[in-house]
Formats: C-alpha cells, sequence, structure tokens
C-alpha cells in the first residue's frame, strides 16, 4: 500500500520509512532502534578473553540445568530450608517459563536478532545455537531472576551470588547473540514478578498445611 504523498518519513539502517504516526508508536520504534543498536554493539566489539565463558554459561542455561544443580545442592546441603528454597526455586521456573513460552512470545512475536548481517556477526566464536522460539521476551532471563528471587526471599544471604549468577546468564544471552537487550531486561523482570509471587505464596501454603 502507497504511503499518501507528503507522508512525513524517516530514515533507520539506510531504509526510508513512513514516521509513524502518534508519539506512542514513534517512541517505540525509537526503542527498537535503540535495542538493536545496543545488540550490535555488543556483537561487534571482541571479546576473546571472554567469549567462551559466557558461552558454556549460556549453553549450562539450557533448560534451567544450572537452576536445577543449584537447587539440588541446596535440597542436599541447605536442611529444611534449603530443601523449601529449591522447591520454591523450581516452582517459580515452571510459572516463568509458563507466562514466557505460552503468553509473551506468542502475543510479541519478535523475531530473533540476525546474525548474518554484515557486521553485526563478526565475532562468531561466541554464537551458541539459535532458538527456534521467537525472541520477546528471554526465557533464559526470566528462569534465572525467578529462580534467584524465590529461593532469596527464604535465604536472603543468597541473594547476591544467585542475582549475579543470573544476571551473568542473562547477559550471555545478547553477548552470545541470541537475544536483542530489551528481551533480556524483559524477561528478567518477569522472572523477578514470577519468584516474588512464588516466594509470597510458598510459606502461606506452608502454613495452611500445617494447620
Amino acid at each position: 500500500m502507497a504511503e499518501p504523498v507528503g507522508a512525513p518519513t524517516l530514515e533507520i539502517d539506510g531504509v526510508t520509512r513512513a514516521e509513524p504516526h502518534g508519539w506512542l508508536a514513534q517512541a517505540s520504534d525509537q526503542a527498537v532502534a535503540i535495542d538493536e543498536a545496543i545488540y550490535a554493539a555488543v556483537a561487534t566489539t571482541e571479546t576473546p578473553g571472554l567469549d567462551s565463558a559466557i558461552a558454556r554459561l549460556s549453553d549450562a542455561a539450557n533448560f534451567s540445568m544450572i537452576w536445577f544443580a543449584v537447587g539440588g545442592a541446596l535440597a542436599v546441603a541447605g536442611g529444611p530450608r534449603g530443601r523449601r528454597s529449591a522447591v520454591d526455586g523450581i516452582a517459580a521456573i515452571g510459572l516463568a517459563s509458563l507466562v514466557v513460552n505460552q503468553g509473551l512470545k506468542r502475543v510479541a512475536r519478535r523475531s530473533r536478532p540476525d546474525r548474518a548481517v554484515p557486521g553485526v556477526g563478526a565475532v562468531s566464536d561466541r554464537h551458541v545455537r539459535m532458538p527456534k522460539s521467537t525472541s520477546f521476551p528471554s526465557g533464559h532471563s526470566a528462569s534465572a531472576f525467578a529462580f534467584a528471587t524465590a529461593v532469596t526471599t527464604r535465604m536472603p544471604w543468597l541473594s547476591v551470588p544467585l542475582q549475579l549468577l543470573a544476571g551473568g546468564v542473562a547477559y550471555s544471552r545478547v553477548h552470545t547473540g541470541v537475544h536483542y537487550p530489551g528481551d533480556v531486561v524483559a524477561g528478567s523482570l518477569t522472572g523477578v514478578v514470577c519468584g516474588h509471587l512464588v516466594g509470597w505464596i510458598s510459606p502461606r501454603l506452608t502454613r495452611t498445611g500445617r494447620n
């Protein structure tokens, strides 16, 4: 469909497009442009000393393996509180995965980054397998922060190491080229909400079961 003669235009990545009507549409387009620019900056920055370690961290979070391992360690070594925390963490991962994969991803339908774009895919040694699912939000980030948030509701002294590990997993998804930064931020926030929800509900269910 042809744009009306005289319609305002703007240039994005060398392509002239009709300028969206309304401030909300413009703000959305500009936010996407910033998101993609940050992704490109990370993708084209060479960090050979970090690439393999970050890629391994990203892969370790596939299917939440790293969080199941942490949960298992808490269940074995953490006593009753550790076992309850582990259960809360796994429950939070389940909730976050449901919200992200069956809800938000189906609505947003954002495509994954194109690592074949000249310049953006310049650093390939860091790449991990590109998932087939849509990009927004990041499921790895959601699971990471859901687990960390739920566990530290009962065990707050683990907050710093678990939140740092969750942040590392979230960043790794951008560094390895499978997510835009906005996907990771949205996934992380979703995980925090899910973790807090499970952390709020779980103690109340425990008390109800004892009554």
